[in-house]
Order: structure tokens, then sequence, then C-alpha cells
């Protein structure tokens, strides 16, 4: 298992400078610039990027930056914070962002197994309608149309929480973004346990667990919900990930200043150093979020830590 785990660190870490790698070489593509100022002429233009190293070649500037973010330094903004640090940028976002992410898939992940369990229990009921509904609403349905509504009715008209988001208020100006983010959540999660659920239930081993006396909790309890984990599991990761790093639109809705909001603003304003810290973080929360998984694995079905093992 030492192995593995070493060796899946290896993979990541080379997985994260072609990442970066990759991203150098986007942005200097890019149409534009950092200082598309029209007031600047050409020759200011050519100084300003000579003074942040801008003309060096791409290989350049990438292992300049990489040893630069070996120390923790992500560089400085260009336009968004002219000449501030990208890491004091984004601490506050980051915690911002984490905190609304994290309390949404908690919030899916109960509210969708309560549902999924719930339904595969109570199969061909008003139950199990009642939980595909709901399953159907939450894929189908945009986070931010779920986010206007509740605007509408809990913000606007009802006049319970803020409409937009209070830095001194948190807890109440969470509860609509949270809740929003929540749904799509809410529903992969559902569908997920509500479908293995069931097809355990009609597994030869369910049926011997049953036929020696055991209870029908204990079957679903030992049985049933363990072994529906593994897939719930693989699709919580990368939705974590997401959540985490700020849903676009929720952000802009609700004027959250979460690290979401500064993505958008760096890529329209070519704010390189920004970009880049930003894709960076997500890659490496993504990454680690695969190896939690894989590990997560092992610990529910000793079948796959043993497999690891030998390989």
């Amino acid at each position: 298992m030492l192995k593995y785990i070493l060796k899946r660190i290896t993979i990541s870490i080379f997985t994260l400078l072609a990442v970066l790698l990759i991203l150098f070489f986007m942005l200097d593509k890019m149409p534009g610039s950092p200082f598309n100022d029209e007031k600047l002429g050409p020759e200011k233009i050519q100084a300003i990027n000579e003074k942040y190293g801008l003309n060096d070649p791409v290989p350049t500037r990438f292992v300049r930056y990489v040893g630069l973010m070996l120390k923790g330094d992500f560089g400085e903004s260009y336009v968004i914070q002219k000449n501030a640090k990208i890491t004091d940028m984004l601490k506050g976002r980051v915690a911002i962002s984490f905190e609304l992410g994290i309390s949404a898939v908690i919030l899916g992940t109960l509210v969708g197994a309560f549902l999924g369990i719930l339904s595969a229990i109570k199969h061909n009921t008003w139950v199990d309608t009642f939980a595909s509904v709901v399953s159907v609403a939450g894929v189908s349905v945009p986070s931010y149309v779920f986010a206007l509504f509740l605007v509408m009715l809990f913000a606007v008209q009802m006049r319970l929480v803020p409409v937009l988001y209070e830095m001194n208020n948190r807890f109440l100006s969470s509860i609509l973004p949270v809740i929003s983010l929540s749904m799509f959540t809410t529903a992969t999660v559902s569908r997920f346990l509500r479908s293995e659920m069931l097809e355990i239930f009609n597994s030869d081993y369910i049926e011997l667990a049953r036929s020696k006396g055991m209870s029908e909790n204990k079957v679903i309890l030992r049985h049933g919900i363990r072994n529906a984990l593994i897939p719930v599991i693989t699709v919580l990761g990368p939705l974590l990930v997401n959540l985490m790093t700020g849903s676009l639109v929720i952000e802009k809705i609700f004027g959250i200043p979460g690290i979401g909001e500064l993505f958008v603003t760096g890529i329209v304003v070519n704010d390189y150093n920004v970009v880049i810290a930003i894709a960076f973080l997500y890659s490496v929360l993504f990454i680690i979020s695969v190896l939690i998984i894989d590990l997560l694995y092992g610990l529910i079905d000793p079948r796959i830590r043993l497999g690891k093992g030998g390989e």
C-alpha cells in the first residue's frame, strides 16, 4: 500500500508540473495583454513587459515561476490589485469559497444519502417517486436558477436572509448559496446510492444474510450501505473540489468575494498570475481528492486494498 501511495504522489507532482506548463503556453497565446491601457504607448508597454519578465521565452518564465512557487510565492497581480501579492489576495477568498463549498457538499451528501437510501428501501412507492423527482430536478435545473428562485422567495419577498453576501453576517448570508450549490450534490448522491442499493439488495450475499436470520436493518447497514458507498465516494471527490473552488455564477449572484469571482476577473483582464495561481490551486485540490478517494476505496472494500498491495 505504501509503495502504491508513493507512486501516486510522484505521478501527481509530475501532473501538476504538466498543468502549469500547459497553462503558461495557453496564456501566452491568449489575445491581448495585462497592459491594454490606451494611454500607454508601445515603448511603455515594452518597458513594463521587460520589468515583469513577460518578454522572456515561456520555458524561462515557467522555470522561474516554479522556483518562486516552491517558496510559497505565486507572484504579483498585474491589473486587479497592482503589485499586490497573489497569496495575500487569495487568503480571505479561499476561506470563503471553501466554507461555502464544504457546507454545500455536507448538506447535499446528507440529504442525498437520506433520499437515496429511503427510495431504495421504499422502491416503487410515492417516496421513491418523490426522491426521483428531486434527483431529476437537481441534475437538470442549473444551480443559478435555484439561487434566483430562493432569492426572490426568501430574501426579496419574505426578507428572512440578506440578498447579497454580508461579511458581518456570514451565517445568514451563506444559507441561500449553500442550498443552491448543494442541489446538484443532493441529486447525484441520491441517484447513485439508490441505483447501487437496489442492485445490492438483489445480490446473492444479501439473500444469504437474510436466510441466516439477520434483521433487515442489519442487512441494510452492514451490507447495503457500505457496499453502495464506493461509487458515491467516486463522484464526491470532484464535486467537493468544484464546490470548494466556488461556483462562478453563484458567487456573482450573491456578490460573494470568493476565488471564483476573482478567477473570472483575472481572465477578463488578462491578469496571468491570478489565473495561473487559481487554476493551480484547483489542480492541487482535484489531484488530492482523487488520491484520498483511492485510499478510501481500500478502507471500504478490503479486496481493493489487497489488490493494491499485490501491485
